[in-house]
């Protein structure tokens, strides 16, 4: 087996920050205890050259930097932080494990072959992870705890062999492992510092004066002892949000961090083998700037026109939507949500070199809907009725099966009577034991009748009869024979002979043309 421990040295501080785009990472900004003696917790480069340093009262650091951009330690946030790279990183293995507050573990041993070798597959997920805002201090071992100690230390070392480990954990300091806090006191007042030190001790005399714990750690990172991990699962559904460094006026400007939100959502879709077909976008305004203060935020919705991931997809129309809002107030925070997802299989690569990119395809609905509201785009959508005229009704778009469930519609199945479709084709299930009938590509908004013109120049029937008898529940009911005919000017129509009143001889009507 072999593990890689990510670790987030600066988590506390890039909850925060990752929200900003590049331009604005030069303000002095932290992240205080709260409180009502706040202190820094984390701060960033600037705030840095400017004399301030973690664990200062926050009152000093306005001292030295009177514009410094503050924030309280937001520790949920954090947690979602962590279980979003997690979800990012199940795209390389299905063993990932939390470790609070602010690391994770992951087993890649069986993941190398498929992503071209351990420093392939370490190099996309610190590539992941820094697109994402994160900076990640990873460590690899063949036991979870070593890696750990690696990504703690900082280490540049990677051991895959376990019999190499031990003297590669050597050197380490105590410190970097889970031992108890009592236990690194005593052990270091007896110079014991190193995990090497640690090794060298009598087992029986540990257990006896620190119990199992200390002894448990040891034979947990050297490999002498199993080291289970609780694996992690991705949550049902996709929550997220981004506080931003200072209230933003214009929704260009949030460009940025709805893009951030969007990768983690195409990464949670992953993960769990979905696609999303509606998701919200919420801009959480200060209540302060807000008139009515039951409303402090700003919600958007928007169904896709099938499901999909790619993040170049989502972020499209998410950014056309935005241009359509008129902010009331300034927005402090972006939240984006899944409100409605469905199964969405991968796509399967080919055999040729280069085919690893997916295509991005935007369907045309879902522009026009996010550029134009969503009731300014209606869908011919099919209805269960014989009757041609009755056979498709005009909805929104969002309302068409596509749009609620990739299943209400087989791939390839047919539209009834009155759609754009020439005919049924031969398929499984329901639709196999219909017959192959023609529909016409253009339906009349009513039949018009035929009286003089077949007499005047013959017509050539060329297929039919096709008996239509349907309706009698409505009121609107109709009992036709349908035939595929020729014009004496070479159109192909499709007529009927309305039977309703019980004569051979009813009237003919005209109810479609072909070509």
């Amino acid at each position: 087996m072999l593990w890689v421990a990510v670790l987030l040295p600066s988590l506390p501080l890039e909850v925060y920050a990752r929200a900003w785009p590049a331009d604005a990472q030069a303000r002095a900004f932290v992240v205080d205890s709260g409180g009502r003696d706040p202190r820094v917790v984390a701060r960033n480069a600037a705030a840095n050259d400017a004399g301030v340093r973690a664990g200062m009262p926050l009152a000093a650091a306005l001292a030295l930097a009177p514009d410094l951009v503050r924030q309280p330690r937001d520790v949920e946030g954090e947690t979602r932080a962590l279980e979003q790279l997690a979800t990012f990183a199940l795209r390389f293995t299905p063993a990932v494990s939390l470790v609070l507050p602010a690391a994770f573990v992951a087993e890649i041993g069986a993941s190398l072959r498929l992503f071209g070798g351990r420093d392939a597959l370490l190099a996309r997920l610190a590539r992941g992870i820094e697109r994402r805002g994160f900076a990640a201090r990873l460590g690899v071992a063949p036991t979870p705890q070593a890696a750990l100690a690696f990504a703690r230390a900082g280490s540049p070392v990677a051991v895959e062999r376990l019999d190499e480990l031990a003297a590669a954990l050597a050197p380490l300091s105590l410190v970097h492992f889970d031992f108890p806090e009592d236990a690194l006191a005593t052990l270091a007042a007896a110079g014991v510092h190193t995990f090497g030190d640690a090794e060298r001790l009598p087992r029986a005399g540990l257990a006896r004066r620190f119990g199992p714990a200390v002894v448990d750690v040891l034979d947990r990172t050297s490999g002498r002892r199993a080291d289970p991990r609780i694996p992690f699962e991705p949550p049902p559904r996709f929550a997220a949000k981004l506080e931003l460094p200072a209230p933003v006026h214009d929704v260009e400007a949030l460009a940025f961090a709805v893009n951030r939100l969007v990768h983690e959502l195409a990464a949670w879709l992953l993960a769990r083998g979905l696609g999303v077909v509606e998701m919200s976008l919420a801009l959480a305004h200060e209540r302060a700037l807000v008139r009515d203060r039951d409303s402090p935020s700003t919600l958007a919705r928007f169904a896709l026109g099938a499901p999909s991931r790619t993040p170049s997809h989502l972020a499209l129309v998410l950014r056309e939507r935005l241009a359509r809002i008129v902010l009331p107030a300034p927005v402090a925070g972006v939240a984006l949500a899944s409100e409605s997802i469905a199964p969405l299989a991968g796509r399967n690569f080919g055999l040729l070199p280069g085919d690893v990119a997916e295509a991005v395809d935007v369907p045309l609905v879902d522009r026009l809907r996010a550029r134009l509201g969503e009731e300014a785009v209606k869908l011919a959508v099919p209805a269960a009725d014989h009757r041609p005229e009755h056979a498709m009704r005009i909805a929104p778009a969002a309302d068409s099966p596509r749009t609620r469930h990739p299943a209400s519609r087989a791939p390839g199945a047919p539209m009834r009577a009155g759609a754009a479709s020439c005919e049924h084709p031969t398929g499984s299930g329901t639709d196999a034991a219909l017959p192959r009938v023609p529909r016409p590509l253009w339906l009349l908004s009513a039949p018009q009748p035929l009286a003089g013109l077949l007499d005047a120049q013959p017509w050539v029937l060329r297929e039919g009869p096709e008996r239509i008898e349907s309706g009698w529940w409505d009121g609107a009911d109709v009992r036709r024979d349908y035939y595929v005919a020729e014009s004496p000017a070479g159109e192909l129509a499709w007529i009927f002979r309305d039977h309703r009143r019980g004569t051979d001889d009813g009237e003919w009507f005209l109810h479609g043309l072909f070509a």
